[in-house]
């Protein structure tokens, strides 16, 4: 809404100061302090009414891995993320740019699903009684092929002629990259399939997500505004793609909206995102890995989420399905640490740590390349 103020200091001399509406890193400072504001303003109204509702958590037992006190404490806390975004997007952002609609869209539909996965356990008070996996799949999954046909229509696509199925090889030098062709639809849906669950999987201690989520976002936030800009993505050897700046503004609305949503989730949690938050962020950045083209980079930036996505993948389909075993104590591998008796606290506070490591060593790959 504010970006459309720019135009009139191009009419109105004296309304020159409108021209900061038109810059990407003052709407992004702007994004982010409104979703700060938004999430610390209505937070603590939003766990009201939630507790009055009786949307509280059913946690599931790990045997010996103590969670009764988790018990009661108000779920579906991803409402405040997605409230304090939507706001902070609609507010800063260019609502007529795909690289705005795009990541709204599936802020709100991934949002849904988890939402609706949350009512279902609260219904039938159990936390392994939600949506069925399958039906959670093919919504996904419709979202990620409404996305791959934007992407290869030409007349909706907003990428360049010439780059669209082609896939960025990090750290690799120069603007090295493999063509995917007829693969690229299928390597799209994959790609948010595999992120938004993933971020769901890392769901499960106070504070988990949240950190690693802004710092990954803050990372895709850097590459959005530098490959967005024609100086610094012609200098860095990136291909050039207009628009990609306002990723940045809705990264920074999504890193106030964490920091905000810590004041209530940090250790003991007065409210827990839930997968309402959980699926919104996942497909948040399932759709911005995309839209920067710079997929195979989260391997590494989103490491934390990788890891505990492998943990549950290397447990059910090897270890239990094929060998009849556990490979782990527990997956994901954060309950693993929890069960040799590690404490919540520092569970969090070092997976925070690996994170922001794994995050300089992505920023790094701008100038290795």
């Amino acid at each position: 809404m504010f970006y459309y103020l720019s135009f009139l200091s191009k009419d109105y001399s004296f309304l020159s100061f409108f021209r900061l509406f038109d810059s990407i890193s003052f709407r992004s400072i702007g994004a982010m302090i409104t979703a700060l504001f938004v999430s610390l303003a209505f937070g603590n109204g939003i766990i009201k009414w939630l507790y009055r509702k009786g949307i509280r958590d059913t946690v599931r037992e790990f045997g010996e891995i103590g969670v009764s006190d988790k018990k009661g404490t108000p779920v579906m806390g991803g409402l405040i993320l997605i409230l304090s975004m939507v706001v902070s997007i609609l507010l800063w952002s260019n609502l007529s740019s795909a690289f705005t609609l795009i990541p709204l869209s599936a802020i709100i539909w991934y949002g849904l699903i988890g939402a609706k996965d949350d009512i279902d356990k609260i219904k039938n008070k159990n936390s392994d009684k939600g949506m069925s996996q399958l039906t959670k799949i093919i919504l996904q999954a419709f979202f990620a092929v409404a996305l791959a046909w934007i992407l290869t229509n030409e007349n909706l696509t907003p990428f360049p002629e010439g780059i669209v199925s082609k896939l960025t090889i990090p750290y690799m030098k120069g603007n090295f990259s493999v063509d995917l062709g007829v693969f690229y639809v299928l390597f799209v849906i994959i790609t948010l399939l595999s992120i938004s669950n993933a971020v769901n999987f890392a769901d499960g201690l106070d504070g988990l997500v949240t950190v690693p989520s802004i710092v990954t976002g803050g990372v895709y936030g850097i590459f959005a505004y530098l490959i967005g800009n024609a100086v610094y993505s012609k200098y860095l050897l990136f291909n050039f793609i207009h628009g990609t700046g306002e990723l940045t503004i809705i990264m920074a609305a999504l890193f106030g909206a964490g920091l905000g949503f810590l004041w209530y989730n940090c250790y003991p949690a007065t409210v827990f995102m839930g997968d309402t938050g959980s699926m919104a962020i996942g497909g948040l950045l399932g759709v911005t890995v995309i839209l920067v083209k710079q997929e195979l980079l989260f391997i590494v930036a989103g490491g934390i989420f990788v890891a505990e996505a492998l943990s549950v993948l290397i447990q059910e389909k090897i270890g239990i399905r094929r060998l009849g075993r556990r490979i782990f104590f527990r997956a994901p591998i954060h309950h693993s640490f929890q069960f040799k008796g590690m404490a919540e606290t520092k569970i969090v506070q070092r997976f925070w740590i690996v994170s922001i490591i794994l995050a300089l060593i992505s920023i790094a790959s701008i100038k290795i390349r």
